[in-house]
């Protein structure tokens, strides 16, 4: 399709506007005219996919199925319009209807089909696949509430159905051509037939699922990435009998069931139903997907020995581990493979990437659970870990110890991450530091015993998104200075470096951080009524509300700043303001709690009117993806502050690195690697190292230690008892000190001396000298180049999925 024209999206609005709402111009509502363009703007996606899967199919190019658990979307028109180079026709189209298009873009609701980190990869990946034409599908379920609206009420997280599907249904095109049968309970038979022995089921409980598409188009290029979302819905017909007789709630119950499967995103697990629904949810998921996958490559290409030429399966986590069993069980049941043969192609099919180091989060069943929930892929799962513990024993004979810790079924237990690096080809870290850990500790019998499976692809971000389009008065800087490669090549951010010298960009750099700033200002007020003051040092920490990410280590350091003013009010200090956004899951109480400690002490300083000029902490309130895009560009320190070894890599680091935030943050995940390409001197490393942590929990960690001999951290554990908003935060003090089974278990205690030294040197260099200031900063943009997820694909697509960019 050639560019677009005023005229033609002039056309294509009131005809949409006409069609579907049955409105003039003149008569339209906001809403419809967004409804209008969103519209408009999917015909012309939908037009350039079919092209490009044309092209696809006529070159039986293989193609890469990317299975999550979640998608953080965030808003779908400012990114669609943006790399379709489409902005200046629809905006001067939208003249005639008195509406801009940034008015537009705020009638939109952030998708709400993620949570956190490995939902905004997910959707980052699309971006960066469709950019370089890589054929490629993504695979989720389409979430009615999402993950949850956070709402705090005095300090305390309450979570609120997150309604985005009135505004944001509008990009989904129903795919009634595309629906499956997704089998739960009931029991099993096995009968010999023609083709073997078969398995029938009876009395199983059949979900259909639905396919809904959302399209993701890449920057000037041919592709656009798909990505499919499931809806469940009963099988079931209505009763009229039923009804008749008034047995309503009777005649709902399939339907009712069913649609649980698609309410909300990790619905909580501390209670057996939730257990239960998360892992039907899992399977809808991967049973859909590869009824899908299969049934495609069988309309194209006919056999199924094909797979692993045509197909690269990838499991991102493993909440989608279960697509191994149910390949093997489509193979076998369906297709009448061997199982020596069905299992060559799903491994050669399949890979996988591991998110996490920490071995709560290594996700396991019961497996009584899965039998009576799952019986068919229960029974494929005893059958892969027979033949699997065979083959140890035969290799590591009488060391049952490791047979026992590879194994995939042990006590009761179904161990997801051990069947995903047994079934797959491919198993890979997320930045180098987290890929030697899983290599040298969680899976290090899975690395002596298969070695060549295991390999690094480094995170990276979608950076049109992050900074063309979140920050265009910095890129009109770079592109002054470098010209405009960048947008496509983000290597080309490293010729940056040779203006660090050059005080007029440093000044600039330093001007358009000011702009950011009270545009995020500006934002906070509008949206959650926060007062923040533009002049004060911008210091953030922006992601998921987890203990190892130690939020609280960072409020710990707030009450020593805040215990020093009360002391001296008149202390002469850098003015601060400690900006936070993140969620704690629904269950996870240590979470909410860390939560109330920084809202409730926000609201202690809040009424020192002399202190809060100095200092101020602001929560975020229901932190997404379009409040980041508006938080990044304006933050000045990026708090990166994880106990060594325990985050796989991250990407806030990488958002607030290329926008130019200075890092304050251990030798953890993809800060090894952020350091490594900026240098030592232009990033702000503290605290223990990986192996330094490792070696004190060896010889035993007492946090008392370090309460014990500092002054200061006594001080703060007392304000904690005595409590912030005439509250006591007692528990978290005893979490840190006296906790069972150990307290402190991340170290906050350990670390703070050195983080605060280290918070110290930042705000003196801030205070004292702008232009060494911003000088590491425009060091940091220059060398965010590499952690884009365009290199990322890339060293996929080579090195693990055998993948091609389809090119004219």
């Amino acid at each position: 399709m050639s560019k677009l024209t005023e005229q033609e999206a002039h056309r294509l609005i009131t005809g949409k506007l006409s069609r579907y709402f049955g409105v003039i111009p003149q008569e339209a509502s906001r809403e419809q005219i967004y409804k209008a363009v969103v519209m408009s703007v999917r015909d012309i996606m939908a037009e350039k996919h079919q092209k490009f899967h044309l092209r696809t199919k006529n070159a039986k190019a293989k193609r890469v199925y990317y299975l999550c658990m979640e998608f953080l979307m965030g808003r779908s028109l400012k990114n669609s319009v943006y790399n379709l180079g489409i902005y200046d026709a629809l905006s001067n189209a939208l003249k005639s209807f008195h509406v801009s298009l940034e008015d537009l873009y705020e009638e939109e609701p952030d998708a709400g089909l993620g949570n956190g980190g490995l939902g905004r990869l997910a959707a980052c990946f699309l971006d960066g696949l469709a950019t370089q034409n890589y054929p490629a599908m993504g695979f989720s379920i389409c979430y009615q509430y999402g993950l949850f609206k956070q709402k705090i009420v005095d300090g305390w997280q309450i979570e609120m159905p997150d309604v985005w599907l009135p505004g944001g249904e509008s990009w989904l095109i129903q795919r009634s051509d595309k629906r499956f049968i997704v089998r739960f309970d009931g029991s099993l038979e096995e009968k010999w037939t023609d083709h073997g022995m078969e398995t029938v089921y009876h009395n199983a409980h059949e979900v259909e699922a639905v396919a809904y598409d959302m399209m993701v188009s890449g920057k000037d290029s041919d592709s656009v990435s798909t990505l499919r979302l499931w809806r469940a819905r009963a099988v079931q017909k209505f009763d009229m009998q039923l009804f008749s007789q008034g047995n309503y709630a009777e005649v709902m119950r399939d339907d009712t069931e069913a649609q649980l499967l698609t309410k909300v995103l990790y619905p909580s697990d501390n209670h057996s139903e939730g257990k239960s629904l998360r892992l039907r949810q899992q399977y809808f998921l991967v049973s859909a997907s590869l009824q899908c996958i299969v049934s495609d490559h069988k309309r194209r290409y006919g056999s199924l020995a094909l797979l692993p030429q045509m197909a690269a399966i990838h499991i991102n986590d493993t909440h989608p581990a279960l697509a191994i069993p149910e390949l093997m069980r489509i193979l076998v049941d369906e297709n009448y493979f061997s199982w020596e043969v069905a299992w060559n192609i799903t491994t050669a099919t399949c890979a996988y990437t591991n998110h996490t180091v920490l071995a709560e989060a290594l996700e396991t069943w019961a497996e009584d659970l899965v039998a009576r929930r799952l019986p068919r892929i229960h029974n494929i799962l005893v059958e892969i870990n027979r033949r699997f513990c065979e083959d140890l024993w035969s290799r590591f004979p009488g060391n049952w110890g490791k047979i026992s810790h590879m194994a995939i079924l042990a006590n009761n237990t179904v161990r997801m991450a051990n069947l995903c690096v047994m079934g797959s080809h491919s198993v890979n870290g997320v930045s180098e530091l987290h890929s030697d850990i899983i290599k040298e500790s969680i899976f290090r019998d899975f690395y002596e015993y298969s070695p060549d499976k295991f390999c690094n692809v480094t995170n990276g971000i979608a950076h049109r998104r992050w900074l063309n389009q979140s920050n265009p008065e910095l890129c009109e800087l770079i592109t002054e200075c470098i010209g405009d490669g960048y947008d496509k090549d983000a290597s080309k951010l490293e010729d940056l470096r040779k203006f660090a010298n050059d005080e007029s960009v440093l000044k600039r750099l330093g001007e358009i951080k000011a702009i950011k700033k009270r545009q995020f200002a500006d934002y906070a007020k509008k949206h959650q009524g926060a007062i923040i003051n533009p002049d004060t040092l911008f210091d953030v920490q922006a992601k998921r509300m987890h203990e190892y990410k130690r939020q609280l280590l960072n409020a710990l350091h707030i009450i020593s700043e805040y215990n020093a003013l009360k002391e001296n009010p008149d202390l002469d200090v850098q003015p601060k303001t400690y900006i936070f956004g993140a969620k704690a899951a629904a269950g996870y109480e240590m979470a909410k709690q860390i939560i109330k400690l920084i809202c409730f002490l926000a609201e202690d300083i809040k009424k020192n009117p002399k202190i809060n000029e100095k200092l101020n902490v602001v929560y975020m309130e229901n932190y997404n993806v379009t409040m980041s895009e508006a938080l990044m560009p304006a933050s000045e320190i990026s708090e990166q502050i994880s106990l060594a070894g325990k985050e796989a890599s991250g990407t806030g680091n990488m958002k607030f690195m290329i926008n130019g935030a200075l890092t304050i943050g251990t030798l953890d995940g993809a800060n090894v690697e952020m350091a490594q390409r900026v240098g030592d001197e232009n990033i702000f490393i503290f605290g223990l190292t990986a192996e330094e942590v490792n070696e004190i929990w060896a010889r035993g960690y007492n946090s008392s230690v370090y309460y014990n001999r500092d002054t200061g951290l006594r001080k703060i554990i007392e304000s904690l008892i005595i409590g912030f908003n005439g509250t006591s935060f007692g528990d978290i003090a005893n979490y840190l000190l006296r906790n069972a089974p150990v307290a402190d278990p991340y170290m906050c205690l350990a670390d703070f001396e050195s983080y605060c030294t280290t918070q110290n040197r930042m705000t003196n260099l801030y205070r004292n000298d702008a232009l060494a200031w911003n000088r590491k900063s425009l060091m940091n943009i220059a060398a965010a180049g590499y952690f884009s997820a365009d290199r990322s694909i890339r060293d996929y697509a080579n090195n693990i999925w055998n993948l091609k960019p389809l090119n004219k």
